[in-house]
């Protein structure tokens, strides 16, 4: 059975977002942004997959751009909620850290708060991961393009 066009990358997209958004998991993306790479290396092999032919670069770089994006969002939801589940834990483990320090202004302090306790952080959050997994998965795609692009046969010369 045949993927549709935009398949593979809604599937990459899946795979970036919730390994991204795995607390344990998502440590590995501080590392070259690993999943997201490797989301794009995965929707270049499904791609690939579909067609008997080499695979465009314009469309592996396109399908990574969409699992970059999907991926984001996913990935920025699944913190929001583990974040609204646990969130004045961590409110409390920065309130606490910045009480301690003596050097840190009060206006900066209360910055920091009302950043944390606000929606404005998650906007920023996704502000900053849409671009970053969008490129990553992009530089992932290409990478996938090298391992899994297929060959031409050489032609044939009639005589």
């Amino acid at each position: 059975m045949a993927m549709s066009r935009h398949q593979p990358a809604l599937l990459g997209g899946l795979f970036i977002g919730v390994l991204s958004a795995l607390p344990v998991v998502s440590s590995a993306n501080a590392c070259c942004c690993l999943w997201v790479v490797a989301g794009g290396v995965l929707v270049v092999y499904l791609q690939q997959q579909n067609t008997p032919l080499p695979l465009e670069t314009a469309d592996a770089v396109l399908g990574g751009l969409i699992a970059g994006l999907i991926g984001a969002v996913i990935a920025c939801l699944g913190q929001y909620i583990l974040y609204a589940i646990t969130g004045t834990l961590w409110q409390d483990i920065v309130r606490q850290q910045l009480e301690q320090n003596p050097e840190v202004p009060s206006e900066v302090k209360d910055m920091v708060t009302n950043l944390l306790t606000g929606r404005a952080l998650w906007l920023l959050v996704l502000a900053f991961t849409l671009p970053l997994y969008a490129v990553f998965a992009m530089l992932g795609a290409l990478l996938g393009l090298a391992f899994f692009r297929k060959k031409l046969p050489p032609p044939t010369v009639q005589g």
